[in-house]
């Protein structure tokens, strides 16, 4: 595949890209305790935050990067950066995380905004490209912001 630069006019879903207070943001699946734990511990050594996460622009339902803002949480983090995107974009496909189980927009954002929360890792967000599907972490460029900055 042609770099994200060619595929601009393709990422018309992607809305805005900025730092929110951490509050803003709605999971939608519980977190792992062993995988926060761990990553928690990554964050805090490496001293930033490399990708921003994944959010609904109308909603703040967070689609990928739930353990990213639970472990800025548990570091004392106020902020996160956020990549917006229009989640009722056809471009935007989610999958079960598990084979056999259903899972669709309407579970998502429905389970976000009850705090009813979904088990860990049941969906996962794919990007339609003409040709393929990528993961929506391939629209996470790197961002590399310090903890300081997000506290």
């Amino acid at each position: 595949m042609e770099s994200m630069e060619a595929e601009k006019p393709f990422l018309d879903f992607v809305k805005d890209k900025r730092i929110v207070s951490i509050d803003e943001l709605k999971g939608h699946e519980d977190i792992e305790p062993t995988y926060l734990d761990s990553l928690t511990a990554e964050i805090e050594a490496d001293g930033i935050l490399k990708k921003p996460i994944v959010a609904d622009e109308r909603t703040g339902v967070i689609l990928d990067g739930h353990h990213r803002v639970a472990a800025l949480r548990k570091l004392g983090c106020s902020k996160v950066p956020v990549c917006f995107v229009d989640y009722n974009s056809p471009k935007i496909i989610v999958q079960p995380g598990r084979a056999g189980e259903t899972m669709s927009k309407d579970i998502v954002l429905k389970a976000g905004l009850s705090g009813v929360l979904l088990p860990p890792k049941s969906s996962r967000h794919m990007i339609r490209f003409s040709k393929e599907m990528r993961h929506i972490s391939y629209i996470e460029k790197e961002v590399n912001v310090p903890l300081e900055y997000l506290k």
